[in-house]
């Protein structure tokens, strides 16, 4: 026998010491497919690398997070809510990422910082952002009227206090001078975000202005953290009227989770980064079964873009598991909770890649013109149980 054949046999045979043994779970651990990429060549297109390269540790998370947003989240009876916290649009993500999101129907509420949503304001007013270095002198910045996002440099006059400028204009007119929830606000600035649009030629750039036309509701989980609350500040110190009331954006953002469940669907959430966006968008489980006593177990879906560290015990780092003790995510459905560990400004416009080149558009849902009629709901629900 030759030798290359006798060493075929004897790998072919099982050792005596192994067949004694019980593997009863062996095959399923071993069941997932094999580490076996293909090459790469410079030809395959991303979604096709995401699918057959990204096989381990956080690019396997994010390839497993794509497959969750494309195949469960995007289905028609889900209702996604997006929250954003770090400064991504600045950095250009509500230009090339957020707004094609929104516009295919992915995104069908979101909660941000008042920060991402004032930089917005920026792209809608024409005032430039321009790509920088964090390797400068920060005092020689100040000295010459330029303020820093990191990477990101801006004018302080020409940018920052002309926008301040505008915005203060704009707080001025009347539909302003009441009491509103921040949904109402941000749609009635996104109304002129997109004449700021119309007038200096540029669709499409600015995350407001798109919220606006598809009427999508924007929330803020802390309105008074950001310029858009320092400027509403200003405008109360010299007898402006507006005055941004929290409960309401509690009660809308619930009633909008409840009404998904209500209607025989889903309620999906996306979380990019932490911090209060993403605790006010997953609250409104606990509120409805906590505090509200309704009936409820939980959103259906999760999936987190983070760079935060979950041992130090703070929010942005809470994971799904965590999240089921506080009957924010249903506990059935952890196998469709997902957390990426890497930077949003990677992971979301890969997600987002994927999303689009995977996924038809879905019809828009425009949750803005329902609120009323959801909270309306979540009242008669809340009382048909306190009776």
């Amino acid at each position: 026998m030759k030798r290359t054949h006798r060493i075929k046999k004897d790998l072919d045979e099982t050792p005596d010491w192994l067949k004694k043994k019980r593997y009863p779970h062996k095959k399923r651990y071993l069941s997932g497919p094999r580490i076996f990429p293909p090459a790469l060549n410079g030809k395959q297109k991303l979604e096709d690398i995401i699918e057959n390269v990204f096989l381990a540790y956080n690019s396997a998370r994010l390839r497993e997070g794509c497959r969750l947003f494309v195949e469960k989240m995007l289905e028609p009876d889900v209702t996604v809510g997006m929250s954003l916290a770090g400064a991504l649009i600045p950095a250009g993500l509500g230009k090339s990422v957020i707004i094609p999101m929104m516009k295919a129907g992915f995104i069908d509420w979101v909660v941000s910082t008042g920060a991402n949503l004032y930089h917005d304001l920026h792209f809608a007013f024409n005032f430039p952002l321009h790509v920088g270095t964090p390797l400068v002198d920060d005092a020689d910045l100040r000295k010459n009227d330029v303020v820093r996002i990191y990477d990101i440099l801006l004018g302080y006059s020409d940018c920052l206090m002309a926008t301040d400028e505008i915005l203060r204009s704009i707080l001025k007119q009347p539909e302003f001078q009441k009491e509103m929830g921040t949904a109402e606000f941000h749609y009635l600035l996104g109304k002129y975000a997109a004449e700021w649009e119309e007038k200096t030629g540029n669709k499409d750039v600015s995350v407001l202005a798109c919220a606006y036309r598809l009427g999508i509701p924007l929330f803020t989980s802390s309105p008074g953290d950001s310029t858009l609350g320092m400027n509403i500040a200003e405008r109360e110190i010299v007898g402006g009227k507006l005055r941004i009331n929290p409960s309401i954006d509690v009660n809308e953002s619930t009633a909008i989770v409840l009404a998904a469940k209500r209607q025989g669907g889903k309620s999906a959430a996306l979380l990019i980064g932490g911090g209060s966006p993403k605790n006010f968008l997953l609250q409104t489980e606990p509120q409805i079964q906590e505090v509200l006593r309704i009936k409820e177990v939980g959103h259906d879906y999760f999936f987190q873009i983070t760079d935060a560290r979950p041992d130090t015990g703070g929010l942005s780092g809470a994971t799904p598991h965590e999240a089921v003790s506080w009957g924010k995510v249903d506990p059935t459905r952890l196998p469709d909770a997902v957390v990426c560990y890497i930077d949003a400004t990677v992971g979301l416009p890969i997600v987002a890649h994927y999303a689009l080149a995977k996924h038809k558009k879905r019809k828009v849902k425009s949750l803005y013109f329902k609120r009323q009629e959801y909270v309306q709901n979540l009242i008669r629900e809340y009382f048909a149980h306190h009776k």
